[in-house]
């Protein structure tokens, strides 16, 4: 039987992208979101105007879509509640996010350059996708400012031990990306850990984050 229910959210379940830009004095962004889709060599990412990305999408033009692999999760994490703006709005100020300039640095990546565009790609993604933006649209309500950008991939670097012999296939089995269901991170079809976010967004889990 179903039943009517106002969902706080409706991240049912999607690949967790690190998105490598620059910032406006040429320094490295990384940011986690998992609000994006594929068709073809197009993907349509939807991000919010108050974060750093989304600036930097709108006047740099490019960007890398680095997909974390589960294994990948305590990096990601680490990258949850923070923002390259220094100007926070208050209510992320409530959910817990704190200003940090130095991404790479706290999730304890390695930043790699692009070959085609400016953004950074993020060595231990197994997949990075370089892009461009070709459309950028309004998004959303006043309470939801954001934008949805239609990018397009011009370049794919994938890990060898992912490829199906002898094609140019990836091989599911092999496979495992990073997956956020309703705010929380799953590899494998397993919970594999608590997230931050969740936290900020005060979202029921049952993970219990360790503590010592």
């Amino acid at each position: 039987m179903h039943k009517i229910s106002e969902l706080k959210v409706l991240y049912f379940g999607t690949p967790v992208v690190l998105i490598g830009s620059r910032n406006e004095d040429g320094s490295a962004n990384l940011s986690p979101m998992s609000s994006a889709w594929w068709l073809d060599d197009s993907c349509m990412l939807g991000l919010g105007n108050n974060g750093q990305t989304a600036a930097n999408l709108l006047r740099e033009r490019d960007c890398v879509l680095n997909l974390a692999s589960s294994s990948m999760v305590d990096a990601v994490d680490r990258l949850a509640l923070l923002t390259a703006r220094a100007a926070i709005p208050d209510y992320r100020v409530q959910q817990g996010y704190r200003y940090e300039r130095d991404k790479f640095g706290v999730a304890g990546l390695t930043e790699q350059s692009a070959e085609l565009v400016r953004a950074p790609r993020v060595k231990e993604c197994p997949i990075q996708l370089e892009c461009v933006v070709d459309e950028a649209h309004p998004f959303g309500g006043p309470e939801t400012e954001a934008t949805a950008f239609q990018v397009r991939v011009v370049r794919v670097h994938v890990e060898e031990e992912l490829i199906i012999p002898g094609t140019h296939y990836v091989d599911p089995l092999r496979w495992d990306p990073l997956i956020m269901k309703f705010c929380e991170f799953f590899g494998g079809g397993q919970n594999v850990h608590p997230s931050r976010l969740a936290e900020g967004w005060k979202m029921p889990h049952q993970l219990q984050r360790a503590t010592g």
